[in-house]
């Protein structure tokens, strides 16, 4: 069907809405809502956290009495199914509302269409597709978990010019300045979890918190560990982390536990760690998007792996050298037809930074 320009206003209002979600729904999708009547807005609200009235049941409660005979503007399907709270398809046919519009159908397998059916089996007029390509790319990591069964995954990396991630004694701190590293903590905070290999671990012994912004979640932290390496006195335990080990020595595995962690064995070749089985592992927790942070051997195998789906480059206006640490270890080509291209979606300057967003093609 056609949408109005009204139609589309209201659409992007209800998805600015469900931005507001962006660091914490997880693991539920990040939804908006806004119900018009008459051409005049009612009712708004948005999904805040798991565990909490959605999108629907907030604007309905601002609208009253209005809602009956509107339009309700959802940014994705209302939901059919009683999970911690009731189906949202339920509460609209219960407001009276007469017309709903879905940005795009859940990809949920126990919603998946069933939403929008109920409401048109309740005489509801129904609709869908209205900016569906942005409503897709605010949840594209819930969409990822729903239709891949894995996470989203997303690699930082800050570097020099001449791409170059460390010095030769590993001095890293810091290529980039605060407005870029301000930056990256907003992307850990949309993300479920934050990963990391044991080298990075060693050598940075690195938090992994979100601490540049406010939030009130943080991410789970998971640290690729195929020996268990890690010392139990290193920060990110504190709190607890996920250790990732592909064979895991019973003492100093109880070490770790003692000391905050969790064990989780995923043996692949020998002595190195299953990643599709990881991601799946993170996927069964809830986890939507996965934020990587780590050195060029894991950012390297993740990409040999073809399981990278986004990559976020801070470039620094410096150069640092041939015998600096690079971005990512990978084969050597002999020829440039072998090369790994991206397709650049965001670019621009942060602070005195180059920021660069690209999904490789």
């Amino acid at each position: 069907m056609s949408f109005t320009a009204f139609d589309h206003a209201m659409m992007a209002r209800a998805l600015q809405l469900a931005e507001r979600g962006l660091w914490t729904t997880s693991p539920n999708p990040r939804v908006g809502c806004v119900i018009a009547q008459q051409g005049q807005v009612v009712g708004e609200g948005w999904h805040v956290r798991a565990g909490e009235p959605h999108a629907e049941v907030h604007a309905l409660r601002q609208a009253g009495a209005a809602a009956r005979g509107a339009t309700a503007y959802v940014s994705l399907e209302p939901c059919s199914h009683h999970g911690r709270t009731p189906p949202c398809a339920e509460a609209l046919i219960a407001a009276g509302v007469a017309r709903v519009i879905a940005a795009m159908p859940d990809p949920n397998p126990q919603v998946a269409g069933r939403g929008l059916a109920r409401l048109q089996a309740a005489g509801v007029h129904v609709a869908s597709g209205l900016l569906a390509a942005e409503a897709e790319e605010l949840n594209i990591g819930f969409v990822s978990r729903m239709r891949r069964g894995r996470p989203w995954l997303r690699v930082k990396m800050a570097a020099s010019l001449d791409g170059k991630t460390a010095l030769l004694n590993g001095a890293s701190q810091w290529i980039t300045g605060p407005a870029a590293r301000a930056d990256g903590h907003r992307w850990r905070a949309r993300a479920c979890a934050i990963l990391t290999g044991s080298g990075t671990v060693l050598a940075d012994d690195p938090s992994l918190t979100v601490r540049a912004v406010d939030t009130e979640r943080q991410p789970l932290r998971v640290v690729l560990d195929a020996r268990l390496e890690t010392p139990p006195s290193a920060k990110l335990l504190r709190g607890g982390a996920l250790l990732v080990a592909a064979q895991a020595d019973a003492v100093r595995a109880e070490r770790l536990r003692a000391a905050g962690g969790e064990i989780l064995q995923l043996p692949g070749d020998p002595g190195r760690v299953d990643l599709p089985a990881l991601l799946q592992a993170l996927a069964a927790r809830g986890c939507n998007e996965v934020h990587v942070e780590a050195g060029a051997g894991l950012n390297g195998a993740l990409l040999q792996a073809g399981l990278v789906d986004e990559v976020l480059i801070y470039l620094a206006p410096t150069l640092l050298g041939d015998q600096a640490l690079g971005l990512c270890r990978l084969p050597e080509l002999s020829e440039l037809a072998g090369q790994r291209r991206l397709d650049v979606i965001d670019l621009r300057k942060i602070g005195p930074d180059i920021f660069l967003r690209a999904r490789p093609l």
